[in-house]
């Protein structure tokens, strides 16, 4: 069975190809912004000192992270409407977007302020800095340099969940490519054109979050820079045995 490929039957909608890529780059933008900023007062709130707070949190986290995404966006879309709150559909898989990366960044961003130390901890509390100053500088910047892969892929694939909420008529890749598919019956066309372009997104997210951890970890490579410069300006020890001139020396 041959099959011949006519990608040429889908020029006429490139735009409508870009429109869709445009829609998910906005709602991958939206949901990691927000999601970071819920991911991160989740992670504080559960290392809170509050007897409520930690176990709020808690409760948050493992229903979103044991429920499907699926199942979240169809109850923003379609529960809230039988409630009478109407919400259009690309705000709906905004608002389930960036409670679902929300959930799982937070685990993400606690596993690593878990990892610092605690003697860094209290030797900034000897020093007398207030709680906000450690925080950030002592327990959120090293915690983020240590996460930051592992969150960055986190939001990456937010980007390729994003197809489900074609399922509420969201025009983003995955409802565009049914659309035109539903027109041209290039069935196959289409989906390898939105799957490239699931891919030039995904390589482009990654190298704009790899900037990111340039300009946003500037410290560890002040710090690896400098531990180069000490370990080429040790001098190198005398090998011990016979062939060492100290040791024949010695030997007299």
């Amino acid at each position: 069975m041959r099959y011949h490929f006519k990608f040429a039957g889908l020029l006429p909608y490139w735009h409508t190809f870009l429109q869709g890529a445009a829609l998910t780059l906005e709602l991958t933008l939206a949901s990691t912004v927000f999601g970071l900023i819920i991911g991160i007062l989740c992670a504080i709130g559960r290392r809170s000192p509050l007897p409520l707070l930690p176990r709020v949190c808690g409760v948050y986290v493992e229903i979103i992270r044991n429920t499907p995404f699926l199942v979240q966006i169809f109850i923003f879309y379609f529960g809230l409407s039988s409630l009478g709150i109407h919400i259009s559909a690309p705000v709906s898989a905004v608002i389930t977007m960036v409670i679902n990366v929300g959930a799982y960044s937070s685990e993400i961003i606690r596993a690593g302020m878990d990892a610092v130390p605690s003697g860094q901890i209290e030797a900034a509390q000897c020093l007398g800095l207030s709680r906000p100053r450690i925080y950030w500088h002592v327990i959120m910047q090293p915690a983020f340099e240590k996460v930051y892969p592992a969150i960055t892929s986190q939001f990456i694939l937010m980007m390729l969940m994003s197809s489900v909420a074609s399922q509420i008529s969201t025009e983003e890749l995955t409802a565009v490519a049914n659309n035109v598919q539903s027109e041209t019956f290039l069935s196959l066309e289409s989906y390898i054109v939105v799957a490239m372009l699931y891919l030039i997104l995904a390589v482009l997210l990654r190298f704009l979050f790899w900037l990111g951890g340039l300009w946003l970890f500037r410290r560890k490579r002040v710090i690896a820079a400098a531990e180069r410069r000490m370990a080429m300006k040790q001098p190198s020890r005398p090998a011990a045995g016979r062939n060492n001139p100290l040791v024949r020396t010695g030997e007299r």
